[in-house]
């Protein structure tokens, strides 16, 4: 489908922008919201027009679902069916970096391409507070992927926002640097046990002190149960190598902690990983712009680090054409 090309505003974030922001929504067109994880590209929920649209903007496949978010776990629950599992994990992390995959209500409303025709939908209660006010102010469900070109780094900034999609979608809401920096953790329920179906910013570490126990590894195949899913995903144009303890000649490299001494960028100096997620995406955004191929130091796999590496991964695997 082709997208004409448009005039992309750029909203404040204040009253005045969050008013328009919603104006536009109501009118059917796409708006690009912060949240605390990444930018997402925001329409109507129960638009079908508008949910096409957002397919069309980001290139985005028909069988890769969509996250809706809503402003509290009361607006999740008139959607879908919450296990009591799910609920208790709503009620520890909402709003929040967690996305749960649960059972769709009768008379849900949404738009039939939101879920991929999957009998499920992925739900999510942000927490940056102009997401929240948007919600709030527009009153309805909004479908909101990130803010990209499908299949390429996340914006965990406005103007990420604007170098990818400018031109395709209605406006983009300026809140500034995302704080967390990579995408939701997505939780699914199969059989009545927690099963991950997507790392983020919500480590399996604090979901197992909720549940009681880690939650259980999806089962690898190659059907879409939910978004976030695909293997070559969050990809730069240049090549990716991983594990880089030191750059081949006429590589970017990307270090993280003390021992990359000579790194042109870094995730975190200090070996933090809080801010290395943060810094996730900016970073590989900055490496892209310098048009070499690009080399990322060893990141632990503990925590936020499972979430990084999971995108690392992804944004090197073979890309989809």
């Amino acid at each position: 489908m082709h997208v004409a090309p448009i005039a992309t505003e750029e909203l404040h974030p204040d009253a005045r922008g969050v008013a328009r922001a919603c104006a536009l929504l109501r009118d059917g067109a796409l708006v690009a919201l912060p949240t605390e994880t990444v930018y997402g590209l925001a329409g109507d929920a129960r638009n079908t027009a508008a949910v096409a649209a957002i397919f069309a903007a980001k290139g985005r496949p028909a069988h890769n679902p969509l996250i809706v978010h809503l402003p509290s776990l009361e607006a999740v629950e008139e959607l879908a069916d919450l296990s009591d599992e799910a609920r208790a994990c709503a009620r520890a992390f909402w709003p929040g970096p967690l996305t749960l995959v649960a059972p769709l209500r009768t008379g849900h409303g949404l738009a039939e391409a939101v879920t991929a025709g999957l009998p499920t939908v992925a739900l999510r209660v942000p927490a940056h507070p102009l997401a929240q006010a948007v919600l709030a102010e527009f009153g309805g469900p909004l479908a909101a992927p990130s803010a990209n070109p499908s299949g390429r780094i996340s914006p965990t900034e406005a103007r990420h926002v604007l170098e990818g999609l400018g031109g395709r979608i209605a406006a983009v809401l300026d809140g500034g640097p995302c704080p967390v920096g990579v995408e939701s953790t997505i939780l699914g329920f199969e059989n009545r046990r927690a099963v991950l179906l997507r790392a983020g910013g919500v480590s399996e570490e604090a979901l197992a002190r909720v549940l009681g126990a880690a939650p259980a590894a999806r089962v690898t195949d190659d059907r879409v149960t939910a978004p976030g899913q695909l293997a070559s995903h969050y990809a730069p144009r240049a090549a990716l190598r991983l594990g880089a303890h030191e750059p081949a000649p006429g590589e970017v490299w990307i270090g993280f902690g003390p021992g990359c001494a000579g790194a042109e960028l870094t995730l975190s100096e200090a070996g933090d990983l809080e801010e290395a997620a943060a810094r996730l995406f900016a970073v590989l955004h900055a490496a892209d712009a310098m048009g070499r191929p690009i080399a990322v130091a060893p990141v632990p796999e503990v925590g936020l680090g499972v979430a990084i590496n999971d995108r690392l991964r992804r944004a090197a695997a073979p890309r989809l054409t």
